[in-house]
């Protein structure tokens, strides 16, 4: 698709949890396509989701782009409360305020809101079955932002990672330094996504609506996951077989193991597989490869220098 010249001085842009993987990675295309307001939860708490539609009101933005969740997969289940109102108050207030002023609301979703039966890819429209209180709580964001009547993309992606913040695939480098065996689980399978594939995919979207290219006709749920598949065995794997070459990093010997051999707090769905044809369909965008994808990232992190402690949060942002 090719974008013609514009002016974007003209665009307001309000991008929450821009300190995030996928927030820090959006903030420098966001800021060539408008006016940028970037926020992080130090300006905008969404946990206190009673101050999220004032905001917006006040900076009144041409679209919102919310970067910013409760991720914490595990520790949601005991922090049901806080989740909740990361994962769906505030993105029902957002998305209230977005219909007054008539801003786009691009928001990101999550892999989990489907239970992981399904034995193909799933698509937009499948029925959702939640097994866990993030999915369910990202389940609620999605209802709510539908039920606003706002101008929405729902983008559902999975397994994201990037050369910063806390995710599997620097956890992996990390442990790579530390020992000689790493076990991971073989039988979810998913598609690894950087955050620089949403982030440009994201951008091009933008970009077409600035132009006017799509109505409100496109607004809905679209999946939005690198293309291909692997389980975290694979992508451990691959991970540190690269890095072994582009960082030098240790190659230790990773050992496949069931789902029920590393139990957790969380239950996962088994298949995250999600199918990118509407997304390809409606803005002619097609997701590059994740192996691809992760040779960019452990490029970055080459480049960023040694692979440290990650901080963990309570409330991070992709």
């Amino acid at each position: 698709m090719t974008f013609t010249q514009r002016d974007t001085s003209k665009t307001k842009i309000l991008l929450l949890g821009s300190t995030g993987q996928l927030g820090a990675t959006l903030k420098p295309l966001l800021a060539e396509r408008g006016e940028l307001i970037p926020t992080d939860r130090t300006i905008l708490d969404l946990g206190q989701p009673e101050w999220v539609g004032e905001f917006v009101r006040k900076h009144k933005p041409q679209v919102i782009v919310n970067a910013a969740a409760y991720t914490a997969v595990d520790r949601a289940e005991s922090e049901p409360e806080l989740a909740q109102r990361i994962n769906a108050a505030a993105p029902a207030a957002l998305s209230m305020a977005a219909a007054e002023i008539g801003a786009l609301l691009i928001h990101y979703s999550t892999d989990y809101v489907f239970d992981g039966r399904k034995p193909s890819a799933y698509v937009e429209s499948d029925p959702i079955n939640p097994l866990n209180v993030y999915g369910r709580t990202k389940a609620e964001g999605e209802a709510a932002i539908q039920k606003s009547g706002c101008r929405h993309l729902i983008c559902r992606t999975s397994w994201v990672y990037s050369e910063r913040g806390s995710n599997f695939l620097l956890t992996m480098l990390r442990l790579a330094r530390q020992r000689d065996e790493l076990r991971v689980v073989s039988d979810q399978v998913g598609a690894p996504t950087s955050s620089h594939s949403l982030a440009r995919a994201t951008a091009r979207i933008i970009d077409g609506y600035s132009l006017g290219d799509w109505g409100d006709r496109s607004s809905g749920i679209y999946h939005m996951v690198d293309s291909g598949s692997t389980s975290w065995f694979g992508f451990a794997s691959e991970i540190l077989q690269r890095a072994s070459k582009v960082i030098g990093t240790p190659f230790p010997r990773v050992i496949p193991i069931p789902t029920s051999s590393y139990p957790t707090p969380a239950t996962r769905p088994l298949n995250s597989q999600l199918s990118c044809e509407k997304l390809k369909s409606t803005f002619s965008l097609i997701m590059p490869r994740w192996e691809d994808s992760l040779d960019e990232v452990l490029g970055e992190v080459k480049a960023s220098g040694p692979v440290l402690e990650p901080q963990v949060s309570i409330s991070r942002s992709f």
